[in-house]
C-alpha cells in the first residue's frame, strides 16, 4: 500500500507491467509518492479542478492529483505500454480519470475541457518538454484554456524560463514565458528520485497566464527576441538588422540605447520594439 492511496507501490506496478522507461520518449519515471504529491499540491486548489496531465507513465502524479480531491484528470499517454497501469488508477477513482493515448505534440483538449478552464500538471518527457510549452505559450486566442501550468523541466529549462532581463539564462524563452505568464520556480528534485537517473537535476515551474499582457502582436515579438539573442553578444544597433528595420527606431521606441544587449533589455523593451516594427512594416505596406 502507498502512502496516498491503497494501490500498490509504482516499484511493484512497473515491475508488473514490464514498464522500462524508453530514452527515445524521454522517460524518466518519478517513483516518490511524496514527491508527486508535492507536485500535485503546487496546483491547488484541486478540488473541482479539471488537470491535463502530459506524460503520466506509470501513474505517480495521476494517482496524487486524484487522491488530493482534482475532479477530472485527462492523462495523455503517448506510450501504450503504460495504458493498463493507468486503466487499474481509472478503477480505482471511477469517473475521475479519463486516459487518452495520444501524442501530446498534437492532441486538442478542446473537446475533453469543453467551455471550461483546465490546470496542466505534469512531469514532461525531456525531449519534448520545451516544444510543448512553447505551443501553450503561443495559443490563441488569449487567455488560453489553461488557468495554471505546473510543469517539471531540467533545471537549465526551468530557468530559461524564468530568467529576467540582467539573468545569465535570460533569452527568447523568458521574454515569451514572462510576457505572457507570472512564472515562477518552485523547488528542484535531485535526480535520485528517478528511475533511471537522469544526470540533471529538475525543477518544477508554475506558470500563470496574464489575463492582459501588453499589446502587441505575438510573432512580431517572437521576431524581435529572435534576432536581438540571436546575436546576444552584439549590441541591438547590429543584432536587430536582421529584422529590415532601423535598429535604433527600434531601440528608441524602448527607450534604451542602441549599444545596449538583448540580455539587458526588460520584455517590456521588447514589447515596445514589437509595436514599433509592426508600425515600420505598415509604413512600408502603404507606400507600395
Amino acid at each position: 500500500m502507498s502512502a496516498i492511496d491503497d494501490l500498490p507501490p509504482l516499484r511493484d506496478v512497473i515491475r508488473q507491467h514490464s514498464l522500462s522507461a524508453r530514452k527515445s520518449l524521454g522517460q524518466n519515471f518519478l517513483l516518490d509518492l511524496n514527491l508527486t504529491a508535492r507536485i500535485a499540491r503546487a496546483a491547488a486548489p484541486l478540488e473541482d479542478a479539471t488537470v491535463v496531465e502530459i506524460g503520466p507513465g506509470p501513474g505517480g502524479l495521476t494517482r496524487a492529483l486524484l487522491a488530493l480531491g482534482a475532479r477530472h484528470v485527462i492523462a495523455v499517454e503517448h506510450d501504450e505500454r503504460a495504458l493498463p497501469a493507468l486503466e487499474e488508477i481509472a478503477a480505482r477513482y471511477p469517473g475521475r480519470l479519463e486516459v487518452v493515448c495520444a501524442d501530446a505534440q498534437t492532441f486538442d483538449p478542446g473537446p475533453y475541457i469543453g467551455a471550461g478552464k483546465a490546470k496542466i500538471v505534469a512531469n514532461l518527457p525531456y525531449n519534448i518538454a520545451t516544444n510543448l510549452l512553447i505551443g501553450w505559450l503561443t495559443a490563441e486566442p488569449w487567455p488560453p484554456w489553461y488557468e495554471m501550468m505546473v510543469l517539471m523541466f531540467q533545471r537549465e529549462v526551468a530557468e530559461r524560463i524564468a530568467a529576467e532581463e540582467n539573468d545569465d539564462a535570460y533569452g527568447r524563452l523568458g521574454v515569451l514565458a514572462n510576457w505572457r505568464c507570472e512564472t515562477k520556480i518552485l523547488f528542484d528534485i535531485s535526480p535520485a528520485a528517478f528511475v533511471p537517473q537522469p544526470k540533471v537535476t529538475s525543477s518544477v515551474v508554475r506558470l500563470v497566464p496574464r489575463p492582459a499582457p501588453d499589446a502587441c502582436d505575438r510573432r512580431l515579438l517572437e521576431q524581435v527576441a529572435a534576432a536581438a539573442f540571436g546575436q546576444r553578444r552584439k549590441m541591438l544597433r547590429q543584432s536587430l538588422k536582421s529584422l529590415a528595420a532601423d535598429p535604433a527606431r527600434l531601440a528608441a521606441a524602448a527607450n534604451v540605447d542602441p549599444t545596449r544587449r538583448a540580455e539587458t533589455i526588460p520584455v517590456s523593451g521588447f514589447v515596445a520594439m514589437a509595436r514599433e516594427l509592426a508600425d515600420i512594416r505598415a509604413e512600408k505596406t502603404s507606400m507600395l
